[in-house]
């Protein structure tokens, strides 16, 4: 196969480039074979991924540009975690040591099998159904991980944050940030608050983190896998839920509720593991908390960016609009349950 195409050729974001011969020695080190071809990934901002394909199997190699060495085991003993569980995520390659955390051109990086499929972008009620039990299954595995850490983009981030991107907001946005930043450290402060389940979260499931594939007979798509998670974190598996329905489940033109995905999606997660009552009573808030954390993170990529070869934020306006409808029309069981 030979050499790879030139970098600039594949959109993504590039902060450390790799050649081809440092990738192939990483990889003959792991006992993944000889590499055959290396592109980089499209889509993604956080850090730099190439496909790489050896003569055994196709990988995806992970540089990571924000997180640290040791911020990493966490993220990938998750995965292997999960892997073995029967979940179906990127399983994280060892070295002989069995160190899942490895180091190319001074930084830390990964290498996982790559999933078949690809992501559905328009995605039906059949996905979301397939997207809510595996959830749910994720959930649970992720019950006896020894490691902890919590959500780091959580409600100390939201603080952080929130004074950071008003100078460039409109007033009538920064008015929003900051009274939905008061009702959240009002919820946070409640009894059902403390009630809810928590444990591992992949906090970030949007459409592109999954993978489908659609069998040669014309059926039913088949969900293979979730993928990408360096924002996981201990956090409650309601936010995780939240975060979901506001990707999945509702009209990315107008940020409204979708019902019948929205319903498809909680009663298959539900079929798994039954909502406390703690959850359904504060579905509506975790709505809203869900669509504020991401609307805070793409004002912070958009208005305070890092330097990368033809990187593009997504546009913040989507979940300002989110978060407005969840307040307007909360997101409640009652109005879900057909």
């Amino acid at each position: 196969m030979g050499m790879p195409l030139p970098l600039q050729l594949h959109p993504m974001a590039v902060y450390t480039e790799v050649s081809f011969d440092e990738a192939n020695t990483l990889l003959q080190s792991l006992n993944l074979g000889t590499l055959q071809d290396m592109q980089g990934c499209s889509g993604g901002i956080e850090n730099t991924n190439y496909f790489v394909t050896t003569d055994q199997a196709p990988y995806v190699l992970t540089l990571f540009e924000r997180l640290s060495a040791e911020q990493l085991p966490f993220y990938l003993r998750l995965m292997k975690h999960l892997a073995h569980h029967g979940v179906p995520v990127p399983d994280p390659a060892v070295n002989r040591d069995g160190d899942v955390v490895h180091t190319l051109n001074g930084k830390p990086a990964a290498v996982v099998n790559r999933l078949r499929g690809k992501s559905e972008l328009a995605p039906t009620a059949q996905h979301c159904v397939q997207v809510g039990a595996m959830l749910a299954r994720m959930h649970l595995a992720g019950r006896d991980f020894g490691m902890r850490q919590p959500n780091l983009r959580g409600l100390d981030w939201w603080n952080e944050t929130v004074p950071v991107v008003l100078p460039f907001v409109p007033s009538e946005q920064g008015a929003l940030l900051r009274s939905e930043l008061a009702y959240q450290h009002h919820v946070a402060t409640l009894p059902a608050y403390g009630a809810l389940p928590r444990g591992p979260i992949h906090a970030d499931l949007f459409r592109d983190n999954v993978m489908f594939e659609t069998p040669a007979d014309g059926g039913a798509p088949v969900l293979t896998g979730f993928f990408d998670f360096y924002f996981a974190g201990v956090d409650t598996w309601l936010f995780d839920i939240a975060v979901c329905l506001n990707d999945w489940c509702i009209d990315l033109g107008q940020g409204t509720t979708d019902l019948a995905r929205t319903r498809a999606f909680i009663d298959a997660y539900t079929a798994v593991r039954p909502l406390q009552e703690a959850e359904r009573s504060l579905l509506p808030a975790m709505a809203r908390a869900g669509a504020l954390r991401f609307w805070l993170s793409r004002l912070w990529d958009l208005h305070l960016p890092r330097e990368a070869n033809l990187l593009q934020a997504h546009d913040p306006e989507h979940f300002h609009r989110v978060l407005r409808q969840r307040i307007l029309n909360p997101l409640t069981t009652n109005t879900i349950t057909a």
